[in-house]
């Protein structure tokens, strides 16, 4: 098959695989938000980051260094996956015995036995890494979409169970438990990948000399992300973080679907073209302006209707999480292209770099967040727009040089789809204005405003001939044309 074919049906499946996911994800997830109060989520955002960090040291960056190896064979993986083994049972025990000392640091005793159930995630994880990476190198996105969505379907039916059973929290303990049990489960039945018993110190040393630096860099970036939760849990009350943890989760749906999708086809895609920067800028270029052709328009217009979005989906209990919607849609429309140029670094080999980049910007949000604190949540909200525009430019510094694609080239090839997609977001906005008391209803506000705003998007995008359209319409054509076939 080639290039282009494997991308094409690497998109199709991917795009089924996250839609499938991220809408049944998003469907449960507003099923929760319903039975349950903002501070059972605050308390599951206040555990996020130390899981994280549990899940970035047994991934190791060992699995990045797989898809980018040009040969491999069955000691590599089975090497890294008994690594990852051994690591997962150690992560384990190591989060269990923290446990009181997370629960003391946030005056919650609840969170001794959160983080302990929790954590065995770690341990149901390491067996379904492998079995994800091999089939991600050879982009067989098909077998992972028939495995995650049955995973979650299951998960969600025991995790609204058991929130309608007022189990409270640990509905949402259980609802991840079960889903990652089921992956691995049947990432196993489908992938047809057993590890031979063998451990090569070579072929460890040689993918953990790529990965640590990766590892290292995942910390960073689980720390830094969730520094938020970690000041917000501290020094606010738990609700307070439930809202700005179902803000963030709410505004990182679109985000996550359609950046996953492109992340997950693009780095193998990337892979295998690391050494033609002039295919590899062309075809960086067009994968950038379609993810921003499609998250731009589709935040800023949600953004402008946040008050009746969030009133229909969740109720009225949960409209103070508003305003910080509004604020962090602006860094969810900068994220895609922060991923794809820290991309660009890993399938050249210099995670030093990806490293280096990673330290610099944490130093940078370090010092906005000791600044922005003192004037309250809203303040740390400005703070991240501030380290999300300082991060585009530091992230394009080596990428740009690789691929001879500069900063100033990237917001030149995005300019035009930003601009159509404020005035669309400013249109909207003055529509809904002065409709909003004849069309009481937020279920009409929001369908009239939402199908207003596709009109003119796509008027616009039409009269000024972006490309990012014409694109989009033609890898349709050649899916639905492959499909048929």
């Amino acid at each position: 098959m080639s290039l282009k074919k494997q991308a094409l049906a690497g998109v199709k499946w991917t795009f089924i695989q996250q839609f499938g996911v991220q809408g049944i994800g998003f469907i449960v997830s507003i099923i929760l938000a319903r039975l349950l109060d903002p501070k059972e989520f605050g308390l599951i955002a206040m555990i996020t980051i130390f899981i994280g960090i549990g899940g970035a040291l047994l991934n190791s960056g060992l699995g990045s260094s797989l898809i980018r190896s040009k040969k491999l064979d069955e000691e590599d993986y089975a090497t890294v996956f008994y690594f990852n083994l051994v690591i997962s049972v150690f992560i384990y025990f190591t989060t269990y015995i923290s446990a009181p000392y997370i629960a003391q640091f946030y005056k919650q005793p609840i969170l001794i036995d959160l983080v302990r159930w929790l954590s065995l995630t770690f341990i149901i994880n390491a067996f379904a890494i492998i079995q994800t990476t091999r089939l991600t190198r050879i982009m067989d996105f098909k077998t992972q979409t028939i495995v995650a969505i049955p995973s979650l379907i299951i998960g969600a039916i025991v995790g609204v169970t058991m929130a309608y059973l007022n189990y409270g929290v640990w509905s949402l303990i259980g609802f991840n438990l079960v889903k990652t049990l089921a992956n691995t489960i049947q990432l196993w039945i489908h992938s047809k990948w057993k590890p031979l018993w063998v451990f090569s110190k070579e072929k460890f040393k040689h993918h953990f000399n790529f990965g640590y630096k990766l590892t290292l860099s995942g910390i960073l970036d689980i720390i830094f992300n969730n520094a938020y939760h970690i000041i917000i849990g501290k020094f606010f009350p738990v609700a307070q973080l439930g809202f700005y943890q179902r803000a963030n989760s709410l505004q990182m749906y679109p985000v996550g679907t359609i950046s996953a999708i492109m992340s997950k086809v693009t780095y193998p895609l990337f892979a295998q073209i690391q050494d033609d920067n002039i295919r590899l800028k062309s075809v960086y270029k067009k994968i950038l302006q379609m993810n921003i052709y499609i998250l731009a328009p589709l935040l800023i217009v949600a953004g402008v209707l946040a008050e009746p979005l969030f009133r229909f989906l969740l109720t009225e209990k949960w409209l103070p999480a508003v305003p910080y919607f509004q604020i962090l849609v602006i860094t969810g429309v900068l994220y895609p292209i922060h991923a794809f140029n820290l991309n660009i670094l890993n399938v050249k080999g210099r995670s030093d770099l990806f490293l280096k980049l990673e330290i610099i910007k944490k130093v940078m949000i370090v010092i906005v967040i000791s600044i922005s604190i003192k004037y309250g949540i809203i303040g740390l909200l400005y703070g991240r727009i501030v380290t999300s525009i300082i991060a585009f430019f530091i992230n394009t510094h080596y990428s740009g040089k690789f691929i001879s694609y500069s900063a100033w080239e990237q917001v030149k090839d995005i300019a035009p789809i930003f601009t159509l997609s404020i005035f669309t977001g400013a249109t909207v906005f003055l529509f809904d204005y002065y409709t909003k008391s004849i069309l009481q209803y937020d279920f009409l506000r929001l369908t009239l405003s939402s199908i207003l705003a596709a009109l003119i998007y796509l008027y616009l995008s039409y009269s000024f001939k972006l490309n990012s359209l014409t694109e989009i319409i033609n890898i349709i054509k050649k899916i639905e044309t492959r499909t048929n076939n």
